[in-house]
């Protein structure tokens, strides 16, 4: 019971994260944006896939960290291609 909560909880965080990396993408901006927010919640991830690595835990939930984790990363890499485009428009 306690992995189907924990997933459950992963799950409702991480149907965040597509929405969150299309609109970041679309907006072309990185204002409104945090670099800070987003590598506190990669290290949360990875903490997590640490977690379940060193207790040996591999179930379907460590795919789930795994999967934000991918999310948040992507996320990642439109925040430097946002700031990027602020940079280039600024000039």
């Amino acid at each position: 019971m306690p992995e189907i909560l924990e997933t459950l909880m992963l799950i409702c965080f991480g149907m965040s994260w597509p929405m969150n990396v299309y609109r970041n993408y679309k907006a072309r901006t990185a204002r409104g944006m945090s670099l800070l927010f987003i590598l506190l919640i990669i290290s949360g991830y990875v903490a997590g896939i640490g977690a379940k690595i060193l207790t040996g835990n591999f179930t379907y939930v460590l795919a789930v960290y795994v999967l934000n984790l991918l999310f948040v990363s992507i996320n990642l890499l439109v925040y430097v291609r946002n700031r990027r485009l602020d940079h280039t428009s600024a000039r």
